[in-house]
């Protein structure tokens, strides 16, 4: 039996097809909690390879949203820290919000995502990296970032041109505009996008057909699409990382923080 005990905030189980489901509980605003849950993710996938009773992951949130790991009540404090702190805690996020990325792309078996609800920062980077994607009609997707005062980086320049495109990536980026679910689909963001009661179904038939599937046949094919991810992120994404954290230095993200904008919960 799997024991995944040692994660304290993420509910994880594995049934006898081999499908492993990750349930991401509501974060809410405490920055404890927040981080976290944020280390859990970023190594999850990691773990979920090393566990040969998996053959497919499902991941998905609890209560009303999927995952919001990006608001203004995480990053209110740095702008009074000191530029030493500032560097030090910076770091810690930077490497998690990479492994968050590279690890799903790295991971070779297949992820398949029920996008229940809202989904913001590293829950979007999780959302859209998965190998299916199955978003509730009105589910909520923002990329904050620049409506807080900061870069997109994370996974938005290495990924949303090519699911997108560039022409709407910017237009989402640039503005932080949330995007539903059936806009997502419509324009490929998105997998599948579904009524809410039939994402989390539709979403298990996905990653148990996928469990029973043939699994190196799956897990070849994954990984030769995901060189074009790779690429991306040997384009992007670390440059858009370091613009990122350039910008936690600058004025920007305290005059955000004291308009009280970029909280993706009231759509920024």
């Amino acid at each position: 039996m799997s024991d995944y005990s040692e994660y304290q905030h993420l509910r994880i189980s594995v049934d006898d097809v081999g499908v492993a489901t990750v349930a991401i509980p509501v974060v809410g605003s405490v920055g404890r909690r927040q981080a976290e849950i944020h280390r859990e993710i970023s190594t999850i996938w990691t773990r979920l390879g090393e566990d040969r009773a998996v053959r497919s992951i499902l991941v998905t949130g609890e209560g009303d949203e999927f995952y919001v790991s990006a608001d203004l009540h995480g990053v209110k404090a740095i702008p009074g820290m000191s530029k030493e702190d500032t560097f030090d805690l910076l770091q810690r996020m930077a490497k998690e919000g990479v492994d968050i990325v590279y690890k799903m792309v790295e991971l070779d078996k297949p992820i398949v995502a029920a996008i229940n609800g809202k989904a913001a920062g590293g829950g979007l980077a999780v959302a859209l990296l998965a190998d299916i994607s199955i978003a509730a009609d009105d589910a909520e997707l923002v990329d904050p970032h620049v409506a807080m005062g900061l870069a997109a980086g994370d996974h938005a320049a290495m990924i949303w041109p090519l699911l997108c495109g560039m022409a709407k990536a910017k237009l989402y980026l640039l503005t932080s505009d949330p995007v539903s679910g059936a806009e997502a689909e419509r324009i490929g963001l998105v997998s599948l996008a579904r009524p809410a009661g039939e994402v989390v179904p539709t979403a298990r038939r996905y990653a148990e057909r996928l469990a029973e599937g043939a699994p190196f046949a799956i897990r070849y094919t994954k990984k030769a699409l995901n060189q074009w991810l790779r690429l991306g992120g040997v384009a992007a994404m670390d440059y858009s990382n370091a613009l990122e954290l350039l910008n936690f230095f600058g004025s920007e993200l305290r005059d955000a923080v004291a308009r009280g904008t970029g909280d993706p919960s009231v759509g920024s």
